[in-house]
């Protein structure tokens, strides 16, 4: 076992341990009693249900990640990688569509195997604590319309990526950056008119209260809104939601319909000024730098790589190939990716904290928007005491006692 092999599986098991033993940990950290702050709003038989929830959901991941493990492990270590490799070339295609069948082969092969661990956590855990609303039909609907989409945007993608590896010599990581990059940012201007209406109705919102409330907060707070949509979220869950989406002149809010449905004026305009917030922020622009300058890095690193046999002896390939450098470097990688994914971590809990406070202080009060975060704590069962090395590793928004102790203290300066 050469050094590349023994970096990558040592990579493996840690990161399985420490998601383990991190949600063991914060499973086991679920206070026994309802916390003060949440007296009235959790009954005592809900706060036991969602304690059972979180176990639940810890020994389901567990499962979960000890298969992927194992079939990664023994999938690798059976020569699965060297055999599709042959299997591929002998087609006698060029490297890109080579590496298309590759890639493809890959994930169809890990669509199939984690669909019984997509349906048991939908139709069972999800329905039990009842909380699903998917039907058969919408669930096979969603797996075709996102295979759809992987083989009409991805695909392109990939193959893009391959051809310029493959023929722009040593700058071929830029000209990858490059198409990434514009393709990250088409995504973004397409993704909620094209996009994401494939899997939701959009409807928008009728005059009254609500409507007129959202609008005059969006006037106040200098947001110009395109629309403020109605969201179809209850043909798949009962949990409530909110999101910004859009750039420039076609900002949109959506509202899940299990949100508008349960909420007050008040808690709504609260959870709409957060959304509003990240965006006044630009914590929507700066992730978006972050992530194109990640993407970059990892581009430039990974042509360092391609040429590195001991990368392809690691996984028994003796010819290597762009397509197979591609994939072997994301698991060479996962170490410097859990970090970054810590530091990202760390910056998206922080800009929490400050669209609260832009919520709080553009509103008026901090309290509508904790009434909201305790609402929507209750609705979905959540876990209102994590442990901090789960939140560490983990979460991208702060833990709920957290932030409501934040804007409590801002309304009492």
């Amino acid at each position: 076992m050469n050094t590349f092999a023994v970096v990558i599986l040592v990579a493996l098991v840690c990161e399985y341990f420490l998601g383990a033993v991190s949600g063991l940990l914060s499973s086991r950290s679920f206070g026994a009693t309802v916390p003060a702050e949440f007296a009235g709003v959790f009954k005592d038989e809900e706060y036991a249900r969602a304690r059972r929830y979180s176990a639940t959901r810890t020994r389901f991941g567990f499962v979960r990640g000890t298969f992927d493990l194992a079939v990664l492990l023994a999938f690798w270590f059976a020569g699965g990688f060297a055999w599709l490799d042959t299997v591929a070339r002998g087609l006698g295609q060029g490297p890109v569509v080579t590496g298309l069948v590759y890639i493809g082969a890959l994930l169809l092969a890990s669509t199939l195997f984690q669909l019984p661990f997509r349906a048991w956590s939908t139709f069972v855990i999800e329905a039990r604590y009842g909380f699903n609303r998917t039907t058969v039909g919408t669930f096979t609907a969603d797996l075709l319309k996102g295979a759809a989409l992987t083989i009409l945007l991805g695909g392109p993608l990939l193959a893009v990526v391959l051809a310029f590896f493959e023929a722009a010599g040593p700058l071929g990581w830029v000209w990858c950056w490059m198409t990434v990059t514009a393709f990250m940012l088409a995504v973004q201007f397409i993704g909620p008119t094209w996009i994401m209406p494939l899997f939701n109705t959009f409807r928008p919102l009728d005059d009254g209260e609500l409507h007129d409330a959202i609008l005059r907060y969006a006037r106040s707070a200098a947001f110009p809104l395109e629309g403020i949509f109605v969201v179809d979220g209850s043909r798949r869950s009962s949990k409530p939601n909110a999101f910004f989406t859009g750039f420039g002149k076609h900002k949109r809010v959506g509202l899940f319909d299990t949100l508008v449905d349960k909420y007050s004026v008040t808690e709504l305009v609260a959870v709409v000024a957060h959304e509003i917030g990240h965006y006044k922020k630009r914590h929507v622009w700066l992730r978006m730098v972050l992530s194109i300058g990640h993407i970059g890095a990892m581009l430039w690193i990974l042509s360092l790589f391609l040429g590195q046999q001991g990368l392809f002896a690691a996984f028994y390939i003796a010819e290597p190939s762009v397509y197979a450098g591609l994939l072997f470097f994301s698991l060479l990688f996962k170490p410097v990716e859990l970090v970054l994914s810590v530091l990202v971590n760390v910056l998206s809990r922080r800009h929490e904290f400050e669209a609260d406070r832009f919520a709080a202080e553009t509103t008026g009060s901090g309290a509508p928007l904790v009434s909201a975060l305790k609402k929507l704590s209750a609705d979905n069962l959540s876990n209102l005491t994590p442990h901090p090395l789960d939140v560490f590793l983990h979460y991208s928004h702060p833990p709920v006692l957290r932030r409501i102790d934040a804007l409590q203290r801002l309304s009492a300066g």
